[in-house]
């Protein structure tokens, strides 16, 4: 759900308001690659200089008409100084339209006015800059949607403004993606796994990414955790970072060290391991510090499972 650009602009822009797709194409494309224009067309001449990647534009829906009805003097370079403005580096405004090529059709008002939303709403400049090129999708979207969204973090997770500004400055797509995946995220994790509202509050705040993880390996997870390992919720919430590992590796180090009969989970005794110490730590570290026991006995008793 993260790093996936939307095959096609309409996937994640559900919204009717969002993306305003020139309906008409002015030039019917004739050849089925943006390629074969660029020696006709200064615009794609020019975005391919700046480092776009034509092959991944014209799989985007209606994107190749769109860039063919664009002229690079009137309609592009605006854009394109205003995103420098916005804090997009020279070498990132390749990557950045392969990605959203649509903004080039975009109003600059209505740009500019969902920069100044967001400088309203508190958020500084690198700030800004930082959500834009992580989530190239988000100034596609109006006014109204960003503040539904904003409102609906800080309600549903009853988070201050602050806390509610820095959960979509570290994961942007919170603003651009379905809202649908997160809302069952949030079911999921107070009515089949029980934590408390305060409790989800924490988890979501220090790892974001729970709210769009799928919501298969969040139930195995934490039933593994759980109920095999034995760790309390209180403890989970301490280390929600535990919930973006893989299974496979919490069992297996949790095996080894249940093997060792050093599986200690609870910090009130001596020979304690936290979840942190688990899961984070590279191989070589976990075993010579955690497990006390070497690479190779590790190995070993991994071929045995």
């Amino acid at each position: 759900w993260d790093d996936i650009p939307p095959s096609s602009a309409l996937e994640v822009i559900s919204e009717e308001e969002a993306v305003q797709i020139i309906a008409e194409p002015l030039l019917p494309l004739q050849s089925s690659t943006l390629r074969d224009y660029v020696d006709h067309s200064e615009t794609l001449a020019k975005l391919v200089h700046l480092g776009v990647d034509l092959s991944q534009v014209e799989k985007r829906q209606k994107a190749g008409q769109l860039l063919l009805t664009l002229d690079f003097e009137k309609d592009v370079k605006k854009i394109l100084l205003f995103l420098k403005d916005v804090g997009i580096e020279d070498n990132q405004l390749g990557q950045f339209l392969t990605k959203n090529p649509y903004i080039l059709g975009e109003d600059l008002e209505s740009l500019e006015t969902r920069v100044a939303y967001l400088k309203s709403k508190k958020f500084g400049q690198s700030e800004i800059a930082q959500m834009v090129s992580r989530a190239p999708y988000l100034l596609l979207f109006s006014v109204e949607r960003l503040d539904n969204r904003l409102g609906f973090f800080k309600n549903e997770l009853g988070l201050s403004v602050k806390k509610t500004k820095d959960l979509v400055i570290r994961l942007p797509r919170l603003l651009t993606g379905k809202l649908e995946p997160v809302k069952e995220n949030l079911q999921v994790c107070q009515i089949e796994l029980g934590f408390q509202r305060n409790e989800i509050q924490q988890i979501v705040f220090k790892t974001p990414k729970i709210l769009t993880a799928s919501k298969k390996r969040l139930k195995q997870t934490f039933d593994y955790l759980h109920n095999i390992m034995g760790i309390p919720h209180h403890m989970l919430t301490r280390f929600p970072q535990v919930f973006n590992s893989k299974l496979l590796r919490i069992k297996e180090r949790h095996m080894f060290l249940a093997f060792l009969g050093r599986a200690q989970y609870d910090p009130a005794q001596p020979s304690y391991i936290s979840l942190d110490q688990l899961v984070s730590l590279p191989d070589e570290v976990f075993c010579t510090e955690i497990a006390k026991a070497s690479m190779k006995d590790f190995e070993n008793f991994l071929k045995t499972l």
